[in-house]
């Protein structure tokens, strides 16, 4: 049997565009002999919608893309993933389900039983779990259908009342398709593997896993597909961040291909393919072209600007430089050198003399007040308005620059360096920005060496130093991930050994400055735990 995986990018809500997508996939795989071509998880409706699901005509259109694509099955079978209305006012309204449909007609639903409500995932709220498990039949072959959580029971040892691929591998499938709709983690491609190894070898069956590709505003899909033998070994790998089309052929439970060698990409190479890729679909769902950034002379608004010319294209990215009295020759060169290396456009706009403008405005009410945190956050609130009136000018979205380390602990202004449509590096801590100038300067100098090695600085005082205010990163990263991602408290962090004063300075900041957050940009995602879209705090607690 000649299966088609089909791992291809769908826009959430556009179901013409999603319908048309898939039927020209599956007019290209009639043309291939193909028996049974494979799409991702919620493809109809290009994903898990959220809110746009509780539209009276949301059911209705996701029915009627699959009668549309019933229509073209003649001679050929699809699963495909989409919204089936539950028809239960009380319960949840949809199933998560992958469509078998064949000989002009839906043969069978299979609905997800596992949902996943972690992170950025609110299955429950929207979905009905499963508790029917059947196979499917096609040309005289008995075969699974799961959906993407319904195969990580066995591997990540969850407590659930039933294990679904061991109620259907009771039928005895001959081969298992899997359809995923997975984000990209940078962990996640080793999970994956294992994941469909664990399955494979466990049920003694080739597994083939589809999964969905490209930006969903700041969520990532990142491709990945794979095929695994009845031996648990994978035998290929579909392209990452790519649309990608891989036809199996299946004989006697073995997936015939020859040998092939996976290749191990680098941790960083998978976080700068994910940016990337996230970034130009934003850019291009959103109708934005071109891109502006304040360059500050610094690493962030430097690896910014690199990764922008590299999605953009250099023509479509425009720097400003915004020096202010505290700003030093050092970086205004730097940020001059930069914009050179990378052959972008850049301006040069003091913001001395609207400073000093305001400063004369409040002068009668502050009078002799001491400076203070409020000069500091009117130098960057300048910035912002100088950038985003650029961006209104020239139509081009401004481009947060802000990271990770920044984020949590509050380490940046509200309506001034936090403004942005979209933030680049809002989920790398510090350290990982400095791996990631690396990366892009591996076939060149493009961020200047200088910008790489000086101090931190947001130059808003006289000699002033991110480690004023913060710890060094390399330690407050750490105690950051073990936070965030480790989801370690207080009293844990003091066992890791981390300073007690600076544990509960760290955790007061991350408490405190939720407001700030929720404020923020949208966040391309590229760990398990972003802030934005995913992470439910109280903004004040």
């Amino acid at each position: 049997m000649k299966i088609a995986l089909v791992q291809a990018s769908f826009i959430e809500g556009a179901f013409g565009k999603n319908l048309t997508t898939i039927i020209t996939h599956i007019r290209k795989a009639k043309d291939l002999g193909v028996d049974i071509v494979v799409f991702p998880e919620l493809a109809i409706s290009g994903g898990n919608v959220g809110d746009i699901a509780d539209y009276d005509d949301f059911g209705e259109s996701n029915l009627n893309a699959i009668n549309a694509i019933a229509s073209e099955c003649r001679d050929i079978a699809v699963v495909v993933g989409c919204y089936i209305p539950t028809e239960n006012t009380v319960l949840r309204p949809f199933f998560n389900a992958a469509c078998f449909i064949a000989e002009g007609k839906m043969q069978q639903i299979v609905a997800k039983t596992v949902l996943n409500d972690s992170d950025i995932s609110e299955e429950s709220r929207y979905f009905e779990p499963n508790t029917d498990f059947l196979t499917c039949t096609y040309k005289n072959e008995t075969f699974a259908i799961v959906i993407s959580d319904d195969i990580s029971v066995p591997v990540v040892s969850m407590e659930f009342s039933v294990n679904p691929m061991d109620q259907i591998s009771k039928q005895s499938p001959t081969f298992a398709i899997c359809i995923g709709a997975v984000p990209f983690d940078y962990n996640q491609r080793e999970i994956r593997h294992t994941v469909i190894s664990t399955n494979a070898a466990r049920y003694e069956i080739p597994f083939l896993f589809v999964n969905m590709v490209g930006g969903h505003n700041n969520i990532v899909y990142d491709g990945g597909s794979l095929v695994a033998n009845a031996q648990g070994e994978i035998t290929y790998e579909m392209n990452y961040f790519k649309e990608d089309v891989y036809v199996v052929n299946l004989n006697n439970k073995q997936e015939n291909i020859s040998e092939f060698e996976i290749p191990n990409l680098p941790k960083i190479a998978r976080i700068y393919d994910a940016i990337t890729c996230g970034l130009r679909d934003y850019f291009a769902r959103s109708g934005f072209k071109k891109a502006v950034i304040g360059l500050s002379g610094g690493i962030d608004s430097a690896v910014t600007a690199a990764l922008m010319v590299d999605v953009l294209g250099k023509e479509n990215v425009m720097g400003v430089l915004l020096p202010s009295e505290f700003s030093t020759s050092h970086s205004i060169k730097d940020a001059e050198d930069l914009a050179k290396n990378l052959g972008i456009e850049y301006d040069i706009v003091p913001i001395k003399t609207a400073y000093n403008t305001f400063m004369q405005m409040f002068e009668p009410r502050w009078q002799d007040l001491p400076f203070d945190v409020t000069e500091e956050n009117l130098q960057a609130r300048i910035r912002a308005v100088v950038l985003m009136s650029y961006s209104n000018k020239f139509k081009a979205m401004l481009v947060n620059t802000s990271n990770k380390s920044e984020a949590a602990v509050g380490y940046g202004t509200l309506y001034g360096d936090l403004c942005g449509g979209i933030s680049a590096l809002g989920d790398l801590y510090k350290t990982q920005v400095y791996e990631l100038t690396h990366y892009l300067n591996r076939n060149g100098i493009r961020i200047p060496e200088n910008t790489i090695t000086k101090a931190p600085s947001a130059e808003l005082r006289p000699g002033q130093k991110d480690a004023d205010s913060l710890p060094d990163y390399d330690i407050l990263d750490k105690l950051l991930y073990a936070h965030l991602e480790g989801k370690n408290n207080a009293e844990q962090l003091l066992a890791m050994g981390f300073d007690q004063a600076l544990v509960n300075k760290v955790l007061k900041l991350i408490r405190l400055n939720e407001y700030k957050r929720c404020q923020a940009p949208p966040i391309i995602r590229v760990s398990t735990c972003a802030f934005g879209h995913g992470r439910r705090f109280p903004v004040v607690w």
